[in-house]
Parts: C-alpha cells; sequence; structure tokens
C-alpha cells in the first residue's frame, strides 16, 4: 500500500526524534575501528545498506537511525570523504551589499559573507537572490559555483573573488578573477527563471571554501590542523568533503533569514559540485532535498562501475578529491564495504533526483539508476516510497518519486532545460511556492 502524506509526516516526526537521540547519545560508529581495505570481503554488486558491517539486518527504523544510519556515515568518512569537523561554535554573517530592484524589481539581491571556525579562517560568500513577489519565505536552491559569483549574473557590482581559481574560467587571469568573466555562467545557472517560479537562489564560490587543486595550502582546510600538521591525514577530509561542509555553513545562515522557508532548503549542484551536493544532504538533515546533477563516479555514479570514470582514474585525476583512504580501493573497489546507494540512503526518506545526458557515458547513467534501485529499499523500510520505476526512462521523460531520475539528450552540461526539470521535481515533492502578483 502506498504510504499517505499522514503517513509520511508520521513517518518523518518519528525519526527525527529518534535523530536527535542520536546526536544527544553520540555517534557509537564513529569512535569504531575498521578493517583495513584488503582486509575486507569483497562485494560484487551494491552491498545492501541495511546490512551492518558485522552482517546484522537492520531490524526496525530505531536501529537503522541509532545504528546503521551513524555507521554508514562513519564508514563513508572513513574509507572515503575524510572526517568533516563538527560546526563552528560561532558563525558571523555580515551584509555588505543589497539591491531590492533586482531583475527589474522581481527580485531582492544580497552578498553576505560568512565568517566562521578558527581565526583567519576564509570566509564564504554568498550570493543571495530571493523572489519579492511571493507568499510568505521562500523556498531556496543552494548550489556551489566553479568560477565566482561574479560569473552566475550579469552585475558590474558583484564582488570578484580574491582566492586561487581554475585557469579553465572564463575571464581567469593568472589564476585570478577579472571583470572579464562577469556574466559568463547566466544561461548555467538561470537565476531569473528561478525568481519567476517563486524560489530563490544562494550559491557561494568553490574555491572560498577550498581551492579545486591538490596543495591543501589554502582554503578552509589548514586552519584545521593539528600543531605541526602540513596536509591532511589518511582520514582527514578531503575537498569533496569540505566542500560539502562548506554547503552546511551556507545553511546555517539560511535558517536564520526570514525570507526563506528553513524547511524547504535544496541542494544543487554539477559534476564535481554534484558529489559535494549529494554528500552535504547526506550528513545534514536540515536539508530538504538534493538534485546532483551529472555527478558521477566518487557522488553518483557506482564504485562498481564498469562503465565511466573508475575509482582509480578519479584518483590519480583529482588526488584531492577524497581521502587518502580511498585510493586503497583503486584496484578493488569490490572492497569498498558501500558504494554510492548507501550515500542515497542517508538521505532517506529527504527526496532525491538523479540528472544525466545521453552522452555523458563518462558519468554513467545507467548506473546511476541502478544505485537509485539500491536505495529504494531503505525507503520503503522507512515508510516511504522510493524509486517508482524499475527501468530507465525515456530521454525526457522525468520520474518525479521521492527517489526521482531524468536524462535528456546532450552532453556534460547544465544549462536552462535543466533548471526546469529541477524546478518541476521541486514543485512535486516539496510543494508549488505561492507567488503573489
Amino acid at each position: 500500500m502506498a504510504a499517505t502524506p499522514i503517513m509520511e509526516a508520521r513517518t518523518g516526526a518519528r525519526l527525527l526524534v529518534l535523530a536527535l537521540l542520536t546526536l544527544l547519545v553520540g555517534d557509537p560508529a564513529a569512535i569504531a575501528g575498521f578493517p583495513e581495505a584488503s582486509q575486507l570481503p569483497a562485494q560484487a554488486g551494491l552491498p545492501d545498506p541495511l546490512v551492518m558491517l558485522d552482517g546484522h539486518r537492520v531490524a526496525s527504523q530505531e536501529e537503522w537511525v541509532a545504528k546503521r544510519r551513524p555507521e554508514l556515515k562513519a564508514l563513508f568518512q572513513h574509507y572515503m570523504y575524510g572526517v568533516m569537523p563538527s560546526a563552528p561554535e560561532k558563525i558571523a554573517t555580515t551584509v555588505a551589499r543589497v539591491d531590492r530592484d533586482y531583475f527589474g524589481g522581481k527580485a531582492t539581491k544580497k552578498e553576505v559573507a560568512i565568517t566562521f571556525g578558527p581565526s583567519a579562517t576564509p570566509e564564504i560568500y554568498l550570493l543571495l537572490v530571493v523572489p519579492n513577489r511571493r507568499e510568505g519565505p521562500a523556498p531556496v536552491f543552494l548550489g556551489i559555483n566553479f568560477c565566482g559569483n561574479h560569473t552566475v549574473v550579469n552585475d558590474p557590482k558583484v564582488a570578484l573573488p580574491s582566492s586561487w581559481m581554475p585557469k579553465s574560467c572564463p575571464g581567469c587571469v593568472d589564476n585570478r578573477a577579472t571583470d572579464a568573466g562577469r556574466g559568463s555562467q547566466v544561461n548555467v545557472w538561470s537565476i531569473e527563471d528561478v525568481i519567476d517560479r517563486g524560489y530563490a537562489v544562494a550559491t557561494f564560490y568553490s574555491g572560498d571554501v577550498a581551492p579545486d587543486h591538490p596543495d591543501f595550502t589554502d582554503g578552509v582546510i589548514p586552519h584545521y590542523y593539528k600543531p605541526g600538521q602540513s596536509k591532511p591525514g589518511p582520514h582527514d577530509w578531503a575537498t569533496v568533503a569540505a566542500w560539502a561542509w562548506g554547503l552546511h555553513r551556507a545553511v546555517d545562515y539560511l535558517i536564520t533569514n526570514q525570507d526563506i522557508d528553513k524547511s524547504k532548503i535544496s541542494v544543487i549542484g554539477h559534476s564535481r559540485m554534484g558529489k559535494a551536493a549529494i554528500v552535504a544532504a547526506a550528513f545534514d538533515e536540515r536539508i530538504a532535498l538534493a538534485i546532483p546533477h551529472q555527478a558521477g563516479c566518487g557522488g553518483t555514479a557506482p564504485s562498481r562501475g564498469t562503465v565511466g570514470e573508475s575509482v582509480k582514474r578519479i584518483n590519480t585525476s583529482f588526488p584531492h578529491w577524497f581521502d587518502a583512504e580511498f585510493k586503497a580501493f583503486n584496484d578493488q573497489p569490490d572492497r569498498l564495504p558501500f558504494d554510492q546507494n548507501g550515500l542515497v540512503a542517508l538521505v532517506a526518506p529527504r527526496p532525491v533526483l538523479f540528472t544525466n545526458a545521453v552522452d555523458d557515458t563518462w558519468a554513467n547513467p545507467e548506473g546511476q539508476f541502478e544505485v537509485l534501485k539500491g536505495a529504494d529499499p531503505v525507503y520503503r523500510f522507512l515508510g516511504v516510497e522510493g524509486l517508482e520505476a524499475d527501468q530507465m526512462p525515456e530521454t525526457g521523460k522525468l520520474i518525479d518519486s521521492r527517489l526521482g531520475y531524468h536524462i535528456r539528450p546532450g552532453k556534460h552540461s547544465m544549462g536552462k532545460d535543466d533548471w526546469k526539470v529541477f524546478l518541476d521535481y521541486a514543485d512535486r515533492q516539496l510543494g508549488k511556492p505561492g507567488v503573489s502578483k
């Protein structure tokens, strides 16, 4: 029998209480020792998220929340993403610029500096655009951009990032942003279209948190080194985890903003930022919905996949994205005690949408669908719908169930057509926002 809205509401409330109790008593799996990679058994298929590391099958929702979910979080941090620091005790925000007549009066734009952590830790500069014509607080899409806030809107007043930037970014000179890059990714983010649908958009530059290079000498990570430490340890957080952690700090601010509906914060990300988005949702239950777009290996594609990017290839090309322990699985990904269906299971019972493109075989679209199928039993176990399909949908057709999927023609990119799918899915799962005339 399909779960009714009342049943789902009761289930969600029950799970929230259990999750809070887990926080109070601590995370038992986080302090447990785990075997070395060579000591783990090989598993050809996707491991069952409902089976504990010791082989015990989870028997109740209470056991999922109190034991298996914390264990899965600890496993992903130990073997793959690295251990993220706790939330900072203090977070300060400063609104640097406000424009209440943005997009011809349709929106209010703010630039917000978020300060946290040890002294001298870099600030996150959040660009927030909120619809003016709305009924109550606005739901928000939160995501990390590749090349700076100045690229996602065509606005000479938006501050240029001062941190290191990849040479591939438009207008980048000597790894620094310039005015030449302004507005170069307007179509990637389609912010005005999002505003017209009643949603806010919040975004920051990835380099504010962790520059996309393997030095580990700038960004937030070095500020959490222990005395005498000059690089991350084998299980310390790496770049993808740092980006996800940065999304958590943005959520810290958004839940205090009266213009934002704190119960409807969706994370969005493309490619490597899609990896960060799904990790952020898995580790922060304040996030209501996750849309990792073309996130591929290390995000939404199976590590055991035989199509597209492999664990060895991604660790070789981007050695800073994952912790050192993950490299032990380069030639034996089948020894991982989890796969990415377990990461999706950590988001349960909240909605997750995977979006892909036919020609983007590097991201393994078919394997991603199998990941959703592998997470479906956890959603059912928790009393909500999961993936309402047995096979991949036709190109261009959206599966808009709690576990959703969409594949379109084309290649590895994000643009207006993708945003229409994101918005339609959010409308379906969170409710269409009220837009005043």
